[in-house]
């Protein structure tokens, strides 16, 4: 059985290593996982790298197995696929998705791992957690049939937002980024595509995944009276400033937050943290999600993909990782 595994870690701001270490012994409820494949969120995972987290949400942007804490030295990631060599029966070489840091391998309890379904293949199941805070945000937003509905932000959690409304009856979607190659992305997802100043008006809701001032503008100006804007972008450690007049009040617009650290309110009292990512992977078992998987690298090559994801050197929407025997 595996006993020797490597991690890695973000030493301080802008420098990550790969770390050897040794793995316990499992426990009679825990499983042990050889890794196949992690995805980079890179929105996410280049402020960490970069040391953007503001102190004051140190324990707020804790990840699942994290070690250390920021700014560094730091283990952080929770896209990881891989195989249990060890654990319950009913669990035994199958192929399970968890929300761990990069590590080729891990010892967790079974609790924290969901089998992926047979039909999803394990390099597109790395998107788990990010379809699991799209489900999230569409559980706040609750969009109708009909609606005309505008994504503002095409990364990885913009796009699989779109994805998912692309499913819903009558909706219009139309995905807007500053980034025109994000048109194929758009078309493979089966969603419009627009730059922020060609994009649609009158809209009764927007998502905004930008990260961006401009971004948190544009789309409450898309708004039309009533509308909603669902926030769900992390700005870090940088200020962010939106003009509240004009339409503001007397459009009587609305800006909610979304985050995933909590099932959202009106699924709360009926649906687990592991029914929503249980709900993630079946939603996976569709060939247009593959569109958000940009590029890919071995294992040993992470610290220099997190510098270089960081300073926009490798473009991307998810990075897969591979591990010994990843394709």
């Amino acid at each position: 059985m595996i006993r020797e595994a490597y991690a890695c870690w973000v030493r301080e701001p802008g420098v990550a290593e790969i770390r050897p270490l040794s793995l316990p012994e499992p426990g009679p409820d825990e499983v042990l996982v050889r890794a196949r494949y992690s995805g980079v969120s890179r929105g996410t995972e280049t402020l960490v790298f970069a040391g953007r987290v503001p102190p004051d949400q140190y324990a707020s942007m804790r990840a699942p197995f994290q070690e250390g804490d920021f700014p560094g030295p730091v283990k952080y990631g929770y896209l990881n696929v891989g195989v249990v060599e060890q654990g319950p029966p009913e669990l035994l070489g199958r192929t399970v998705f968890c929300l761990h840091p990069h590590q080729s391998a891990y010892v967790v309890p079974a609790s924290a791992v969901v089998p992926v379904p047979d039909d999803v293949p394990p390099a597109r199941a790395v998107l788990a957690g990010t379809v699991e805070t799209a489900v999230n945000a569409l559980w706040d937003a609750a969009p109708l049939v009909g609606d005309r509905v505008t994504v503002i932000g095409a990364g990885m959690v913009g796009c699989c937002v779109a994805a998912l409304l692309a499913r819903f009856p009558g909706v219009h979607v139309e995905l807007v980024d500053t980034d025109a190659r994000r048109a194929g992305v758009a078309g493979a997802l089966g969603v419009g595509f627009a730059r922020p100043d060609d994009a649609a008006g009158d809209r009764d809701l927007v998502v905004h995944a930008s990260a961006t001032a401009a971004g948190l503008q544009r789309s409450l100006d898309l708004l039309a009276p009533e509308g909603t804007v669902i926030e769900l972008s992390w700005y870090g450690d940088r200020p962010v400033q939106v003009s509240l007049g004009g339409a503001f009040h007397s459009g009587r617009l609305t800006v909610r937050s979304s985050q995933v650290g909590m099932v959202a309110p009106a699924r709360r009292g009926r649906r687990s943290y592991a029914d929503r990512l249980a709900l993630a992977l079946d939603l996976l078992d569709d060939p247009a999600f593959d569109a958000l998987i940009t590029g890919a690298s071995r294992f040993a090559e992470l610290p220099d993909v997190l510098a270089r994801l960081s300073t926009g050197a490798l473009p991307a929407l998810c990075h897969l990782i591979t591990y010994d025997d990843g394709e």
